[in-house]
């Protein structure tokens, strides 16, 4: 899902800049597509911290202080969520803090993002 939104916010871009200003250089448009690309990733990151912050912290501040999800270091958390979340399904815990079908998906979203900048395939 982030690869085909990727590829298609690049295809956008690309074709804004070369109806725009043909005469830009390779090295600004790559500039400008990379701009756009942290953008989406830091949308992405919000939408993830957003939900590490209503739906985990909330019982993490309480019974697990050592994981409380800020900012700075959810991204070093990103395998631990996903094998609690989506291999093991023990969080979050309670009926109350029940993840909806688009939280799932932001955060597979972020984790995959996660993975992407690890590997180096960032734009």
């Amino acid at each position: 899902m982030m690869i085909t939104l990727a590829k298609l916010i690049i295809g956008i871009c690309l074709t804004y800049i070369s109806e725009q200003n043909e005469s830009k250089t390779l090295a600004n448009n790559y500039e400008t597509i990379a701009i756009v690309m942290k953008t989406t990733e830091n949308s992405v990151k919000e939408k993830a911290f957003e939900i590490l912050t209503n739906k985990c912290n909330v019982c993490h501040i309480k019974r697990n202080r050592r994981r409380v999800f800020s900012k700075d270091n959810m991204d070093s958390w990103a395998k631990d969520v996903y094998r609690q979340v989506f291999i093991k399904k023990r969080m979050p815990k309670g009926k109350k803090n029940r993840l909806t079908n688009q939280e799932y998906q932001d955060l597979l979203t972020w984790i995959s993002s996660t993975k992407a900048n690890e590997n180096g395939n960032q734009f």
